[in-house]
């Protein structure tokens, strides 16, 4: 069912809505020295945040004392919204997409935002040695999945390396038949290395017919490929590269086979032995996307360590804390703490794990990713420091706009109990029910 509201009607919204001031917070904007003060809504956007503000009329005033403002939570590696997410059919399946099939009424969406989660990366998934392409989406809960999608976010696609790909296609994983290529990790490096050759020819092709209709020469232009168009975007830095990946000569072999084509991996998923080849990786210029804690859940997980995340950062890599879960993404705040402990990191190196750094691994780090004046207005207010076991996010902010509210939800709860108390004794067996209405 469409969406009632176009993204233009929810533009006006924004604009329409009155300012709001959340004053007496302790505001972490994460990028510069925490503070107690304001921060001003406007249209949409953070239009102030400092220790004295100027309150514009008709403001809506949010009384923080006491409580914790930071920068909402971007979460660089989800699934939340979309379902069925491995094409598991091919080995290059490109040519598939996630935005055309996010699910906006998920409820994980809601509980992700009722996290303090405001943006996240959702990706296909690792069946396929290059999978189909990535959809950064704003938890804009009412909206559609259209106005879901954040806009302008640069295009990325997922790739996969070692057991999941080559486990996908063989026999055992589909019962009686042949095995596809790949079943080796071999075979996987080969299949990438093989389909940048394609996307070679095929953007020589294109090249040379737009050279001809310059020139205006007889041309016919090549027949599209959509497996291999994503591919040339990657090739013209025109889409991102996030890549699966566990073991560190895995790793290894896929910025090599990067540099050779001439293209760089943005950010390596999971990278769990990260932290062997850390100066690798940051000679490369990947970032890593990684677990806070996560382990020996299957044979090249073994090695994973909880100083990894840590190690690497200190090595000179762009580092995250992701989810890959609808219940991990709920306390992102929780697993970015753990740092702290596994690795010595600092409140503020803690706290970018889930905010800028994943933000800049986006490329939307001008908009989201900390409180800084004319950015996005993605905020999440904790009645604790957020790095607290304890803290429980109180309100979020998407474009400044109150997506998720706790008092409202608990001050709803006695209803809908209510409600559904009524339902389940209509449906008890034996229960009496009102006589059908006979139609006129």
């Amino acid at each position: 069912m469409k969406h009632p509201y176009s993204l233009a009607l929810l533009t006006q919204a924004i604009l329409a809505a009155p300012p709001v001031v959340i004053r007496n917070a302790h505001v972490i904007p994460v990028t510069r020295p925490a503070f107690t003060g304001s921060v001003v809504i406007e249209n949409g956007r953070i239009r102030q945040a400092a220790e004295q503000v100027t309150v514009p009329q008709g403001a809506t005033i949010i009384d923080a004392a006491g409580q914790y403002l930071m920068p909402g939570i971007i979460d660089c590696h989800s699934h939340i919204g979309v379902e069925a997410i491995n094409e598991g059919s091919v080995s290059v399946s490109s040519m598939a997409g996630i935005e055309d099939v996010i699910a906006p009424e998920e409820i994980a969406i809601y509980r992700a935002l009722a996290g303090g989660v405001t943006t996240a990366n959702v990706l296909h998934g690792s069946a396929n040695s290059i999978g189909g392409k990535c959809a950064v989406i704003k938890l804009r809960w009412g909206a559609s999945a259209r106005e879901m999608l954040f806009e302008g976010a640069k295009p990325g696609i997922k790739f996969a390396l070692g057991e999941n790909p080559k486990r996908t296609n063989s026999p055992s994983s589909r019962g009686a038949g042949t095995a596809r290529y790949p079943t080796t990790r071999m075979g996987v490096e080969d299949v990438i290395r093989e389909a940048f050759t394609e996307a070679k020819a095929y953007q020589k092709e294109w090249r040379e017919y737009q050279l001809k209709t310059e020139r205006r020469e007889p041309a016919i232009a090549p027949r599209r490929d959509f497996k291999l168009e994503p591919l040339v975007d990657v090739l013209e830095n025109r889409r991102f590269v996030h890549a699966h990946c566990y073991r560190s000569d895995e790793i290894l072999m896929l910025l090599r086979v990067a540099e050779e084509f001439g293209f760089r991996i943005r950010t390596l998923q999971h990278v769990l032995e990260g932290y062997k080849v850390a100066k690798e990786i940051a000679a490369h210029g990947a970032g890593a996307s990684t677990f806070s804690d996560w382990w020996a859940y299957k044979v090249e997980a073994y090695d994973a360590i909880p100083y990894n995340a840590a190690i690497m950062l200190k090595k000179g890599v762009l580092v995250s804390i992701n989810s890959d879960s609808p219940d991990v993404i709920r306390r992102l705040n929780t697993e970015a703490a753990k740092t702290m402990r596994y690795g010595g990191l600092t409140e503020t190196e803690a706290l970018s794990l889930i905010t800028i750094n994943p933000a800049r691994q986006l490329e939307i780090d001008g908009r989201v990713g900390s409180i800084d004046t004319g950015k996005d207005a993605d905020l999440v207010l904790f009645d604790k420091h957020p790095l607290s076991n304890y803290a429980v996010a109180q309100k979020v902010f998407v474009d400044g706009e109150l997506r998720f509210d706790r008092a409202r939800d608990l001050a709803a709860r006695p209803e809908r109990e209510a409600a559904r108390q009524a339902l389940l004794e209509r449906e008890r067996p034996g229960a009496r029910r009102a006589p059908a209405r006979r139609a006129q």
